[in-house]
């Protein structure tokens, strides 16, 4: 039982590292939605590896604001900027449509219009003030990986409260994470942020659960549902909001 438990508990890891990264994952049993609980812990990953690319590079005397501006492209690049990419078609589908199916029309074309662009400009570039605020501060591990971490929870808790808006996506052939797969994915990244941060892990923790709420909101009046760019969006808000509020 205990080899079988560990086993399971593997699959999950490597089930979430496989759907959320570009990291070569080794072969093993996929655990789909299951491995919700786990999104946090690779988000926290992903912090650690981007934090620790901005510490060698402050090492060698660069400036805060290239600092921070190298390592969102790493975590863009280690994600295969399968969020960002979300962000910009939740914006474009939302914003551009008028009915539910030209909304999902817009969204599932792999062309930006002028509301994703816009989103994924200011979005970043609130993610990079932050940052490069933090850096300049001294204040890089515990925000980098808490925000890393904290938001990646929010795509669990949606997932897991609204029905696929269109079936054959990413999302709905993924599966929907149990009440018990979300609920671990927030008890996951309150660890870690609280691990990293301490006290001051509050104000991320609401921030990093504000603005995908609302999304959710709005995503479910207006499309009747949750699509992998809706999640996509909630992470990329998630973790602007979360480095804002730390800054």
């Amino acid at each position: 039982m205990e080899s079988d438990g560990l086993m399971r508990l593997r699959d999950h890891l490597l089930s979430a590292l496989a759907l959320l990264t570009r990291l070569p994952v080794p072969r093993h049993s996929p655990a789909g939605a299951d491995s919700a609980w786990a999104w946090p812990l690779v988000g926290g990953l992903l912090g650690v590896l981007a934090a620790l690319l901005a510490w060698v590079l402050l090492a060698l005397a660069i400036p805060s604001g290239p600092v921070a501006a190298a390592a969102l492209v790493l975590l863009a690049l280690l994600t295969g900027a399968l969020h960002e990419d979300g962000l910009s078609d939740t914006a474009d589908g939302l914003l551009g449509g008028r009915d539910r199916a030209r909304r999902l029309e817009i969204m599932k074309d792999s062309r930006i219009g002028s509301f994703g662009a816009l989103a994924l400009v200011l979005v970043m570039l609130a993610a990079w003030s932050a940052l490069e605020a933090l850096i300049a501060e001294g204040r890089l591990w515990g925000p980098l990986i808490a925000a890393a971490a904290l938001s990646r929870a929010p795509m669990a808790v949606v997932m897991a409260a609204l029905p696929p808006a269109r079936p054959g996506g990413l999302s709905a052939s993924t599966g929907r994470p149990s009440s018990a797969a979300a609920g671990g994915a927030v008890l996951a990244a309150l660890v870690l942020a609280l691990l990293v941060l301490g006290s001051a892990a509050l104000a991320p923790v609401l921030a990093a659960a504000l603005l995908p709420a609302l999304l959710a909101l709005a995503a479910q009046r207006m499309i009747g549902g949750q699509t992998g760019d809706i999640l996509g969006a909630c992470q990329q808000l998630a973790f602007a909001a979360a480095l804002a509020v730390l800054a």
